[in-house]
């Protein structure tokens, strides 16, 4: 019988990053988007929380799934920075994203609590405001890297349970900050709900402390097992 990790590597799919060109955002979110791009900084930092991992104890079975998720965040890494290319940079929006993924490097948790921590509550936030927000290059991107995504989260939940290992209140609140920074741009008041900073506050706030976003059900981000609560039963499925 296959073990849960194996499951969860017959998940996967194949894809390949590609270059847009640059098209139309919808009218307001500019400034959001060029902070939830300049995250893309994260991707590097969280595979490497997981190669970390490997180097500790971390369930055998599921290495060869932690070593694929890797490969996935290098390309998750290029497939952002295509469309930074194809949108250009805030200077002053890369600076700070740079500060924040240090914090993340430098904080004491487990690696493998922050890699779930921010793949979960995070990116599962910034990968639907692109996908809503953004031209055709932010869509496509954001479908491939949200399949991924299920399948890091999933794993990395499964791990935290095994292992005991929980969220300390200091990463939590750095969750807050780093999910504040992005949507700051963004009026609490907005009708449009995409463009609404308390719409997707309160969508990282249901994805990290109940696992599910009620307000995303549209999206694969709208159930993620929550790393307490975990059944193999009821690992995400695709479509």
């Amino acid at each position: 019988m296959k073990n849960p990790y194996q499951k969860l590597i017959e998940k996967k799919r194949t894809w390949s990053p590609v270059r847009p060109v640059k098209g139309k955002v919808r009218e307001g979110s500019e400034e959001v988007l060029s902070r939830a791009l300049a995250l893309r900084h994260m991707e590097l930092p969280v595979g490497d929380f997981i190669t970390d991992a490997l180097e500790k104890n971390v369930p055998d079975a599921a290495r060869e799934l932690l070593l694929s998720n890797v490969k996935d965040e290098e390309r998750h890494d290029i497939a952002l920075g295509y469309i930074a290319d194809a949108h250009g940079v805030n200077e002053k929006d890369e600076a700070e994203a740079l500060r924040i993924r240090d914090a993340w490097i430098a904080h004491p948790d487990h690696t493998i609590v922050k890699a779930m921590v921010a793949e979960r509550s995070i990116f599962f936030c910034l990968l639907p405001l692109m996908r809503f927000n953004g031209d055709a290059g932010f869509r496509g991107a954001s479908a491939d890297v949200s399949r991924d995504e299920v399948i890091h989260v999933s794993s990395n939940s499964l791990i935290c349970r095994e292992l005991g290992l929980d969220i300390s209140d200091s990463l939590d609140r750095l969750r807050l900050a780093t999910i504040h920074w992005v949507m700051q741009p963004l009026s609490a008041t907005n009708p449009d709900k995409y463009l609404n900073k308390r719409f997707w506050l309160e969508s990282s706030n249901n994805l990290m402390y109940q696992g599910k976003a009620p307000q995303l059900t549209e999206t694969k981000a709208g159930r993620m097992p929550a790393f307490f609560e975990h059944d193999a039963r009821n690992l995400p499925q695709y479509a």
